[in-house]
Formats: C-alpha cells, sequence, structure tokens
C-alpha cells in the first residue's frame, strides 16, 4: 500500500525516501561499526586478557596460604621516628611505614591490612624510640608465603632496612608476649670515662684497664632485680612495674675506628622501661667520671627520688630478642622451628659493619651528642633529691631528649 501511495503522494515519498536513505546511512553506519567492532574487541579481548593475568595474580595470592611467621629484621634507625608506626602522623616516618608499604608492594599483604595493622596480628617484639637501631629486631604477622618472599620485600625496602630471616610460627604467636629477654648493646666514646678532673683530647683518650675495670664493676652492680623508678619516667617507687630483672651488664674491649677509641656496652634484661638504658649507663659515666659517688646506686633503687641523668640515644641497638621458653616448648616439636639465627649470624654482623656502626661514628664526630651531653652532667647534684635540686636546672635543656631512646618491652608499647 506504501508503494502505491509513492507516486500519487510525492510529499509522502519525500519523507519515506528521507527516512530510507537515513536507514540506509545508519545501515551502513553500522556496517562500519561492525567493521571496527573487531579492532575494538581486540583491544576488548586484551584488555580482558589483562583484567584475567591480574585475576589471576590475585587468586593465586588468594590460594597463596595465609600463613603466621616471623620476621627478622635489622634497620639503621637515624632519620626515624622510631619502629611504631603512627597511624595518621605522617610527618613522622617510621621504619613501620617502610615495612608495611614493602609488604604490600611485594603481594604479602592486601592493601587494607597495610591500613589496619591488626588484620595480619602484627607485632614487634621492641619498641625501639627515634634514631635507635637494630640487629635482630622480631616482628610477627600473618603473610601470604608467596615465593622469594624475602627478595621480593627487601626488593621494596631501601638498603638501610633488611629483612634478614624468616621462619614459620604457631597461630596463636606474638613476638612482645612470647619474648623471654631482650639483649641491647650501646657503643660509645671510651673518652667518656675519662675523669672530670683530666684535660681529655677525644681523638687521643685510651681507655686504661684499671678503668674498664671499675666500668664492668659498676655495671655489674645492675644484675638481679631491682626497683628502677629513678630510671624511667611517671613510675613511683611502689609501682610493682618498676622492678625489672637484669641478667647481665658488661662493657667488652675497646677498639679504634677512625682514630677514635670506641667500647661497647652489652645489657640483657627481661624486659626494659622507656629510657633505662639509657640512665643506667648515664648514672655509670657519671660515677666513674667522679660527678657522683658509687653509693647513688643503692640509693637509687629505694625510694628517694633519685637526678639519674640520661645518656644519649645515640650507640643504644636492639641487638637480639630471646624466646626459650617458646624454643623449648615448640622448637622441636616437628612442625616448627626453633627461633634462633645462627644462620644468619654472618649476614647480621655485615649489616652492623655496614650500616650501623659507620652510622653512629659518622653521628659522632660531625654532632658530637656524647661530648654536648657530657657537658651537662656537672649541673646534676648527685647528693641531693631531684625536689631539692629541680629548681636548679628546670629550665636547662638536654640535648640528649631529642636523641633516640630505648622504649621496648611491655611499658612503651
Amino acid at each position: 500500500a506504501a508503494r502505491s501511495a509513492v507516486p500519487q503522494v510525492p510529499a509522502m515519498a519525500e519523507g519515506l525516501r528521507a527516512a530510507l536513505g537515513s536507514r540506509t546511512k545508519r545501515a551502513s553506519g553500522s556496517g562500519s561499526e561492525a567493521a571496527e567492532r573487531p579492532e575494538e574487541n581486540g583491544h576488548h579481548s586484551k584488555r580482558l586478557k589483562g583484567d584475567a593475568a591480574e585475576e589471576d595474580a590475585e587468586d593465586q595470592n588468594k590460594k597463596s596460604p595465609k600463613r603466621k611467621i616471623v620476621l627478622l629484621m635489622a634497620y639503621s634507625g637515624k632519620g626515624y621516628h622510631g619502629m611504631q608506626r603512627n597511624m595518621g602522623s605522617s610527618q613522622f616516618k617510621t621504619i613501620e611505614d617502610d615495612l608495611v608499604s614493602a609488604l604490600v608492594q611485594s603481594g604479602c599483604i592486601p592493601e587494607n591490612h597495610g591500613e589496619d595493622m591488626k588484620k595480619m596480628s602484627f607485632q614487634r617484639c621492641a619498641r625501639t624510640d627515634k634514631g635507635v637501631s637494630a640487629a635482630g629486631q622480631i616482628v610477627s604477622l600473618k603473610v601470604r608465603l608467596i615465593d622469594d618472599i624475602l627478595e621480593k620485600i627487601n626488593s621494596h625496602l631501601p638498603s638501610h632496612i633488611r629483612i634478614l630471616g624468616l621462619k614459620r610460627v604457631t597461630g596463636g604467636f606474638n613476638s612482645k608476649n612470647k619474648c623471654d629477654a631482650r639483649t641491647y648493646s650501646y657503643m660509645l666514646p671510651t673518652f667518656a670515662f675519662a675523669h672530670k678532673d683530666h684535660d681529655v683530647q677525644e681523638e687521643v683518650y685510651r681507655l686504661d684497664r684499671e678503668t674498664l675495670n671499675k666500668v664492668n664493676k659498676l655495671l655489674a652492680c645492675y644484675k638481679g632485680t631491682h626497683n628502677f623508678h629513678n630510671f624511667t619516667s611517671q613510675k613511683g617507687p611502689r609501682d610493682p612495674s618498676a622492678r625489672r630483672y637484669i641478667m647481665e651488664m658488661y662493657c667488652g674491649e675497646p677498639f679504634v675506628r677512625e682514630n677514635m677509641e670506641f667500647a661497647v656496652i652489652k645489657v640483657k634484661g627481661q624486659s626494659f622501661m622507656m629510657h633505662q638504658i639509657r640512665k643506667m649507663i648515664g648514672l655509670v659515666i657519671a660515677i666513674v667520671k667522679g660527678y657522683a659517688d658509687e653509693s647513688i646506686m643503692e640509693r637509687s633503687w629505694g625510694e628517694e627520688k633519685v637526678d639519674v641523668p640520661k645518656a644519649p640515644g645515640l650507640g643504644l641497638v636492639l641487638e637480639r630478642v630471646h624466646f626459650e621458653k617458646y624454643n623449648r616448648r615448640f622448637g622441636n616439636d616437628g612442625l616448627h622451628e626453633p627461633l634462633e639465627w645462627a644462620e644468619e649470624e654472618e649476614k647480621i654482623a655485615v649489616f652492623k659493619e655496614q650500616y650501623i656502626y659507620p652510622t653512629i661514628i659518622n653521628t659522632e664526630r660531625e654532632e658530637k651528642s656524647m661530648v654536648n651531653w657530657l657537658n651537662t652532667l656537672p649541673i646534676h647534684d648527685f647528693n641531693s633529691s631531684v625536689a631539692e635540686v629541680h629548681t636548679n636546672h628546670k629550665n636547662s635543656k638536654n640535648s640528649s631528649d631529642l636523641e633516640g631512646s630505648d622504649g621496648c618491652g611491655d611499658d612503651s608499647d
């Protein structure tokens, strides 16, 4: 009917022709679209392949079982505000910021676990403070056990932070709670022990045997259980948690580096409070230098509030953490390995020589943190209680307050 109407109604025919023309255009357009479609489909299929590969990787990651592990960490703490991450304080960079970023980038943990560390049951053994280094820090967490896991994590870390070892542990393992003891070292220039009445040239000073023996006799006094309320802040003399057990403390043989003589003090204790190690060392230095009498040690463990000087944070290193009870129970159960790192000892030694010791030595030479701190010792009145001398130097600023401290153990996490 439409066809027979075409000659009779020119206007309608015109409209139909226009309609047919546009339909033809659309048809040819759709043809050209169809012609283009394979190419588009090609891109699309490429995209799908890419997505599929990503999904495969994700599936693979999901298939990689999540397991509780511990990582053996070493790091130079200079330039960091300690170990522990401060969520929401991005201007204060910590070791854990770099570690978590590397764990996410390597595919060991999903991104949301990096944002909420509880999701991977993360726990550090000791919270080292600003500027403090570690040669044997241990963290426990749940990760996907991907291939070449250590190499992949380390590839996303700066060279002054290394993961040196990994071991599987029990599902309920918590590196802080299961730790029986911690060993710290404190590296210092030996001129710190020179008597105050002697004019000392730092570069040429060498520690004599008699002074070293005196240092070790004093350090040995710390062994056993004592009330260390004077060696930290915000702990009263009757606070049970101020009682701490020290297993050993001694100063090793001195050695020369870049014309300056250094020595390393080692201390092993069940746990330590904030600033405790630095104050223990600070008091011994004050006695050896002749500022304080030996009797101040006994007095400091009593109820009286004693003014104990705090040695600089530079030089403090978390050497290793101990898991004796855990090792006895699980170390030989056939499923888990003991948390001992004999095979990694060489890597630890190399890291210390490469990153930790040079940082301590160079910073000491450039910033003279020990020299500056020694100059503050005369302002302490070691014969009076803190209350009596507080007004004398409440406004004096100790440069070591800006350094790192030995935050670790149960009180600083």
